[in-house]
């Protein structure tokens, strides 16, 4: 039996830091962390940008999901990275810090969930990072004609661009200002269509990751006395107190990682899910909270029947083309070479920093619905959606077609990736089967991410045992639009590598992953299926919505059907946002904080009214009884002057 506690988070990730910084801001409270990895900290494979391939498959950093086949993609299996250990996803991602669009979150209100539009969590979407002025390099290679840190901003995450943009990026920015999409705003402003320069998760002075572990458990944090990170342990289970109306949570059941050890139990006043979107509802279902037949099957005794656990999982399925390119073009493929990476490791370490090692490259563009000529005119984009109208019945779609069909969002995310991707496996044992450099050629890399998928997935347990990972299924293109939309941007791709100046960092008939050309719709949408994958961006399943309405948490993130457990990560988003989703899991956290220090504060107010309310009544009483035996007195003083006249 451990002690008790007043917050017990699970999972130490992107979320759950943050959750824990903020709440240990006030010394009374006490908060205990429970992470199933390891504390990373100095561990150059995180803190290293340029290294991260390397955590990918290895099990000290990663989960590795591997989803079942998947129908609508050739039945390719596919890989999905999960941060294990402090930090999470946010110390093996692709360090891109891209922001939400001003449609993704108001739909987000729409569905049901008052507080959580753009305007309410702008706030959070800056308070998160500090963002540094962009190096004149950096303005010039890419354009940038705005200033970032002029939003100001004091947070924990630094945010950075690139000394290293080089003509890769140049072109990419000038091929697409040709056809009219140049974004000249700050596109945290909730409205960006065409390319741009997204800054990244790195700290400018020192060339490493910038991420939740460093940001939000600094050793000034980590030295607090009422906070508590417990590494290497997972929950098997929640506790609950079920002898009331409501279930109430009393704490956790823990075991070792390592899946020998003793059960410990841990009490807390509430319990705070930060385990992502994968296993929060594993959690949730071990639990008892989840479809009452999974369950059942599972021999799990039903504290909530919920089936919404586990479903409406979404994610950016993303489609990716490598051009061979010419000898002068720059690309990461040389890294294939051990001399070559090890020299630019040698000058990493010993330069602070400096060198491709500590930068992030990747330029984007977001993109409304596009084909072969370019972006659709209106007419065009109706008629799209008008023939997949059976598609778009859910409330879900109607939302997403209003979005999309507006033709002022982006449909797609394009990324300029600098080497070789080779998505084309059948059954890859992890990412690292995608990235590390397989074929002799260099490559450039474009990649079409769908930013609204109308595509519905799921995840669940397959067994009663905690160590079993659940079973994930994208079940990416189930909805045909997806497929619709993901092809015609892959034309566009084809148009743009025939403009220049892209054209000319490409080798004319040059080696391509796939071996197709997208020109034509049919041969677009084969692309499509040989090389979609996820972007690792799971989110939704535990969605944040009406219970009625298949919802999970309400907008306060608490879990329906019982008390006491609440969930803050990117499993409650009601709706994939536009773009990658870093930024708005540390703005969801940060709210999160701030509702649960909210509530406490409310509960304080209430126990002090009852206090209050407990000594009017206890005066009441004494007065009552005061006036009681003043009248006890009378009798008395009146039963003797009756006792002198008888």
């Amino acid at each position: 039996m451990a002690p008790s506690y007043d917050y017990i988070i699970v999972g130490g990730g992107t979320a759950g830091l943050t959750v824990a910084a903020r709440l240990t801001e006030d010394p009374s409270i006490s908060v205990l962390v429970l992470e199933a990895g390891d504390n990373h900290r100095d561990d150059p494979l995180v803190n290293t940008p340029g290294l991260m391939a390397g955590t990918y498959g290895n099990p000290r950093y990663d989960w590795g999901f591997r989803s079942v086949p998947q129908k609508e993609l050739n039945n390719r299996i596919i890989a999905q990275p999960r941060g294990k250990g402090l930090g999470g996803s946010s110390a093996i991602n692709f360090l891109m810090l891209v922001y939400p669009s001003r449609k993704s979150l108001d739909s987000w209100e729409e569905l049901g969930n008052e507080g959580w539009g753009f305007d309410s969590m702008a706030p959070y979407l800056h308070k998160f990072a500090t963002v540094h002025d962009p190096p004149q390099a950096a303005r010039h290679a890419v354009g940038l004609s705005y200033n970032d840190a002029s939003v100001g901003s004091e947070g924990p995450v630094s945010v950075s661009y690139s000394e290293g943009y080089g003509t890769n990026n140049t072109a990419w920015m000038e091929s697409f200002n040709k056809f009219g999409l140049e974004v000249s705003n700050d596109f945290r402003a909730g409205s960006a269509l065409g390319a741009f320069q997204q800054p990244a998760t790195i700290d400018p002075a020192t060339k490493t990751r910038s991420y939740a572990l460093t940001a939000y458990y600094s050793h000034e944090v980590a030295s607090r006395k009422n906070l508590t990170v417990i590494t290497n342990t997972v929950v098997k289970k929640l506790l609950f107190d079920t002898s009331g109306v409501e279930p109430v949570a009393q704490g956790v059941i823990t075991v070792p990682s390592s899946g020998s050890g003793p059960e410990t139990v841990i009490h807390g006043s509430e319990v705070i899910l930060a385990a992502g979107s994968l296993m929060s509802p594993q959690i949730l279902e071990l639990s008892g909270i989840g479809g009452r037949s999974l369950l059942k099957s599972h021999g799990i005794p039903v504290i909530v029947d919920n089936p919404s656990v586990g479903e409406n999982l979404q994610d950016h399925p993303i489609a990716c083309q490598s051009f061979e390119v010419n000898p002068n073009t720059p690309s990461s493929d040389v890294l294939r070479d051990p001399t070559i990476l090890q020299a630019l490791m040698q000058h990493y370490t010993t330069s602070n920093g400096s060198g491709p090692l500590g930068q992030s490259n990747i330029s984007v563009a977001f993109m409304p619905p596009t084909d072969a000529s370019g972006v659709m005119p209106a007419q065009r984009r109706k008629d799209l959606f008008d023939s997949n109208a059976e598609h778009s019945k859910s409330d879900d779609s109607k939302i997403l077609r209003a979005i999309l069909e507006s033709g002022d969002e982006a449909t797609a995310e394009y990324l300029l990736f600098p080497g070789q991707v080779n998505t084309v496996h059948s059954d890859p044992n992890s990412m690292a089967d995608y990235l590390i450099p397989a074929r002799p050629e260099n490559y450039l890399t474009i990649m079409t991410l769908l930013n609204h998928p109308f595509s519905r997935g799921s995840v669940h347990i397959k067994s009663s045992n905690i160590h079993d990972l659940p079973v994930w299924d994208p079940n990416f293109g189930s909805n045909p639009l997806d497929m619709e939309l993901s092809a015609r941007h892959i034309q566009f791709v084809e148009t743009l590598v025939k403009s220049e100046p892209f054209s000319a960092l490409l080798k004319t008939d040059g080696a391509r992953i796939p071996n197709l050309r997208g020109d034509n719709i049919e041969d677009a949408k084969e692309i499509v299926r040989q090389s979609q994958v996820s972007d690792f961006h799971p989110a939704g399943s535990c969605g944040m919505r009406p219970k009625e309405d298949g919802g999970v948490v309400d907008s306060e993130l608490r879990v329906y059907g019982v008390k006491g457990v609440r969930v803050v990560d990117a499993s409650i988003f009601p709706l994939e946002p536009a773009g990658n989703i870093q930024s708005l899991v540390y703005a969801v956290a940060e709210k999160a904080a701030d509702l649960i220090k909210e509530g406490r504060t409310k509960i304080y107010e209430e126990r002090a009214e009852c206090s209050n309310i407990k000594e009017r009544r206890e005066r009441l009483n004494i007065q009552e009884r005061g006036e009681c035996i003043n009248i006890d007195e009378k009798v008395e003083r009146l039963n003797i002057k009756l006792s002198i006249v008888v």
